[in-house]
């Protein structure tokens, strides 16, 4: 059997997140993507083919070979059909595990990431004592990532940190869950990068909502959610904005020692900095 470890190489890298949200150069470009992707909604409805039913006329290895031809020709829709037919009419084949892997990565090159995240998990529950299994995880994590970019925020840059990011917070948990379990894996540096973008992203939605709460007057919300940022996200940009959120709404509310703790932590952590001015000012 093929080692999955074929993910990493045949599959192509995917792991650099510094241009997940490239601008398009033109709107024309935009409109384009759109059209292509409407036309292949259309005539992928037109085309479902029960996979009890597809490629009777093959056996087991021409399925799965032909299937791995058309995922090295990026013919996704194509690939997913054969690893799906191959997994209904051989669960026990000695290449059905490598495909239902294969079925994940091919939902996701095909921008169906509820599809990649779905079949992701159904292979960990599946094989939960699987050698390959990392790489679910892994997926997984990936699949929860885009789930919350639509398309306009894949081809545009977007502050997510005014968003729901409800998906965000999950791939983040699958990052973490995959470095938990299963340290050693080939898949933990490049998750733990995306772990370090998704805290940043998440510690500045909650400092957004901590801001929400103090224009509204609301000190001690306002107060919490800066506190979660500091003890959730350490490490984040947003942490020492958050003590200062924290010292001026426990000014507002006439907590002199709560006010005076979270100065002593900017103080320490970031001394001589803007950061602490700006919490003793009045």
């Amino acid at each position: 059997m093929n080692d999955v470890r074929i993910c990493v190489t045949m599959h192509g890298q995917f792991w650099d997140i510094s241009g997940m949200n490239k601008p398009m150069k033109t709107a024309k470009s935009c409109i384009a993507i759109l059209m292509t992707a409407f036309v292949c909604l259309l005539s992928a409805c037109g085309t479902t083919t029960d996979p009890s039913e597809a490629y009777k006329g093959e056996s087991a290895e021409q399925i799965f070979n032909n299937g791995e031809i058309a995922l090295r020709g990026r013919s996704y829709g194509d690939a997913i059909k054969r690893f799906e037919a191959l997994d209904v009419q051989y669960p026990f084949g000695r290449n059905t595990e490598i495909a239902q892997l294969h079925i994940i990565y091919a939902y996701y090159r095909n921008s169906d990431y509820v599809a990649s995240e779905a079949a992701a998990d159904r292979f960990i529950h599946i094989h939960p004592s699987s050698p390959h299994v990392d790489y679910a995880y892994f997926m997984r994590g990936i699949a929860n990532y885009y789930q919350n970019m639509g398309v306009f925020e894949r081809l545009f840059n977007v502050d997510y940190a005014t968003r729901d990011l409800t998906q965000m917070k999950k791939s983040y948990n699958d990052f973490a869950e995959l470095g938990q379990r299963f340290p050693q894996s080939i898949y933990v540096p490049a998750a733990h990068q995306y772990m370090i973008y998704l805290r940043n992203i998440l510690a500045n939605h909650q400092l957004e909502v901590a801001q929400f709460y103090y224009d509204r007057l609301a000190y001690m919300a306002a107060a919490n959610r800066a506190s979660a940022v500091v003890q959730h996200y350490q490490g984040a940009p947003a942490v020492p904005k958050a003590l200062v959120m924290m010292a001026k709404s426990y000014r507002q509310l006439g907590m002199k020692q709560s006010q005076d703790e979270a100065i002593q932590v900017l103080q320490y952590n970031y001394p001589n900095s803007v950061y602490v001015k700006e919490a003793m000012q009045k």
